[in-house]
């Protein structure tokens, strides 16, 4: 039987928790196991805290940028140096309601799985919010791999 490439686009959603590393680790293995496959490492910044650092922080000119040069940092300074060579990657970020974002992004990018962290939904954040994985996952157009924070010994 053929090689089948199922998931060729792996979008990773991560909120850099450390339970988002856990997820990352599983990204990177489906990625490894999947010839060609991308990996896009998606950020979203829930809207709340975008008004108060627009409403908040008059004198920066463009805090969307601002917000991307932070989020590049952190992804080239957390994931970039755990991906093995040959696996392609690449990363995007948004502002809005994470879960709407993190659907709209699996749509745009046209992944095959959408991979994210259990632990992303419980913070406070997202207790203010709702449960964002939850909403990914009722209106997800691929499979949702959720994967839980690994367990402390």
């Amino acid at each position: 039987m053929p090689h089948r490439n199922i998931f060729r686009k792996i979008l990773f959603c991560t909120d850099f928790n450390t339970d988002a590393m856990q997820a990352f680790r599983y990204a990177l293995n489906i990625a490894g196991g999947n010839e060609d496959s991308e990996i896009i490492i998606f950020h979203a910044i829930p809207e709340p805290d975008a008004q108060f650092w627009k409403s908040y922080i008059y004198e920066v000119d463009d805090v969307d940028s601002k917000a991307k040069a932070d989020i590049d940092r952190k992804i080239e300074e957390v994931y970039i140096p755990v991906i093995p060579e040959g696996i392609k990657w690449s990363s995007k970020f948004s502002i809005g309601n994470v879960g709407d974002e993190i659907v709209r992004q699996s749509k745009t990018s046209d992944a095959d799985l959408i991979v994210i962290g259990r632990g992303a939904g419980a913070n406070m954040v997202n207790r203010l919010l709702g449960n964002f994985t939850e909403k990914v996952i009722r209106k997800a157009h691929c499979p949702v791999l959720v994967v839980p924070e690994e367990p402390e010994d």
